[in-house]
């Protein structure tokens, strides 16, 4: 085989074969990949990579891959049906907790599905993406998973969503700032392209990046109690997924914002800003009928200023001012290894939490934790 340069062609000669390679028009093609209203094709090409991110992020979720019915519920079956061994608020916790999630995630799935990978167009982001809206179908399998293992009404929670005042009102907070997405937008005019970052927002760091996560301290709470350790297994792996979640969010976000720098105006910094203050005011709400109690290891007060906490990394790592002026300190230390904000991309790295496998899951001691 020889090759020789022509210009800025390649032509390769196998036998009487010639077969000219275009390289600048490839190269022409790797430039004209973006966020939205890049080319798309059909051909689902990879490489070169635009986005390396993406990809690794992509293996990174695609090696956390875990099966709900691989983690036994004997232990929490037991306890859910002894009247001495767990309290009133535990279970309630454990009720809220599968009531919301159970259909919070649904919402989230169907966003990632329905409209962030619907306008996205590089291939890699398109890759990512969708083992983000697999991973969300798990989380609502475990949940199934989960109501079924315990005996739980699945109407019950169904009707906690519809019916309590405080899960209706964060329903009602995402959906209101996403359904403009639902109908036909040109995605050329920036009013629009603003409207989709937003919808970034919300879903990376408002909801999933927020709004989650005081319930998921709660639950890990009761685990690190060895109270229902299926369930908080479970709920471990998906806020490991979660992690991943919140960072494809965030590096999309920044990307689109990156290739349009006209909607980075400062008004809509300031609407990010309120929109977020908003997510945190409904889930202080939320936090409260939660946890309508203090219980063992459960103060009110540390939730509420952990959701502060959060909120103010959120908005920082998006290249928004934080909603304190003084640094807020972590109110639950014993927290950092399993929920460290500054460390959610290599989140349960090591033998206490990895799972590459279903044959690798083992149980961890209290000392573990």
């Amino acid at each position: 085989m020889s090759i020789s340069q022509q210009s800025l062609e390649k032509v390769y000669q196998v036998g009487e074969r010639r077969f000219l390679l275009n390289e600048p028009a490839a190269e022409a093609a790797l430039a004209a990949k973006r966020v939205i209203n890049g080319e798309r094709s059909q051909q689902f090409s990879l490489f070169p990579l635009k986005y390396p991110w993406a990809y690794e992020l992509y293996r990174t979720m695609k090696a956390n891959h875990w099966e709900p019915e691989d983690i036994p519920m004997g232990k929490d079956i037991e306890q859910w049906r002894d009247p001495l061994a767990v309290t009133d608020v535990d279970r309630w916790i454990i009720r809220m907790g599968l009531g919301y999630f159970s259909a919070a995630e649904g919402i989230v799935g169907d966003n990632v599905q329905h409209v962030t990978r619907e306008l996205v167009t590089a291939p890699e982001l398109r890759l990512v993406t969708s083992r983000h809206a697999h991973e969300e179908n798990i989380h609502a399998d475990s949940l199934l998973y989960m109501i079924a293992s315990l005996g739980l009404n699945p109407h019950e929670c169904e009707a906690m969503f519809d019916d309590i005042p405080t899960i209706v009102r964060k329903n009602e907070f995402v959906t209101r700032n996403s359904r403009d997405l639902r109908v036909g937008l040109d995605f050329t005019q920036p009013q629009n392209i603003q409207l989709y970052a937003k919808n970034m927002f919300l879903f990376g760091q408002c909801m999933e990046g927020t709004q989650f996560y005081g319930l998921f301290g709660m639950i890990l709470s009761l685990y690190r109690q060895n109270k229902f350790p299926g369930v908080g297994q479970m709920f471990r792996y998906t806020l490991r997924d979660e992690s991943n979640h919140i960072e494809n969010y965030r590096n999309l976000f920044m990307d689109l914002v990156e290739e349009n720098r006209a909607i980075w105006t400062p008004e809509f910094r300031e609407e990010l800003r309120e929109m977020m203050h908003e997510a945190i005011t409904l889930e202080k709400d939320f936090i409260r009928d939660c946890l309508p109690v203090n219980a063992v290891g459960l103060s009110l007060d540390d939730f509420l200023t952990y959701i502060d906490y959060i909120a103010d990394r959120r908005l920082e790592s998006c290249g928004l001012e934080p909603f304190s002026k003084e640094e807020i300190r972590n109110p639950l230390p014993w927290l950092a290894e399993m929920m460290d904000i500054k460390k959610e991309q290599n989140f349960f790295e090591g033998r206490v939490t990895e799972y590459q496998k279903a044959s690798s899951l083992t149980h961890e001691s209290d000392d573990d934790l």
